[in-house]
């Protein structure tokens, strides 16, 4: 079965040893994204950076030959409960007619302690 990797890019994919998502097969599974811009910079606000995060991670799928319609598990990662609604805001966003199966995860903390909110997915692409 081919395996296939897309990488956003990120300076921990290197070091750490990891893809920014995997496709096997019809499968495709992207890693926990952080809300980071190009330029390496952080937007404080918690529904940028969840709409960062979630276009990181779209693109990831695109490049991989998913779609948003093909997203069934979504997974947010978010650092206070203050920040769910506004992260679920976004989510709503992107989700509002796929609907996948989601879970959103109070946490201690995320790597960068600026970063509120860390996204992943799961897709399955039937073409």
């Amino acid at each position: 079965m081919d395996r296939r990797h897309a990488s956003s890019g990120s300076p921990y994919e290197a070091t750490i040893g990891f893809s920014r998502a995997v496709r096997v097969g019809n499968h495709i599974a992207v890693s926990g994204t952080a809300p980071i811009w190009p330029d390496g910079g952080i937007v404080l606000d918690p529904l940028d950076q969840a709409r960062r995060c979630w276009e990181i991670a779209i693109g990831a799928l695109t490049e991989l030959g998913g779609s948003v319609s093909d997203v069934v598990r979504t997974r947010q990662y978010i650092t206070s409960a203050d920040a769910a609604e506004p992260v679920s805001q976004a989510h709503g966003e992107v989700f509002h007619d796929v609907r996948p199966a989601s879970t959103v995860v109070v946490v201690a903390g995320l790597l960068d302690p600026r970063w509120q909110v860390e996204v992943e997915l799961d897709a399955i692409v039937f073409e």
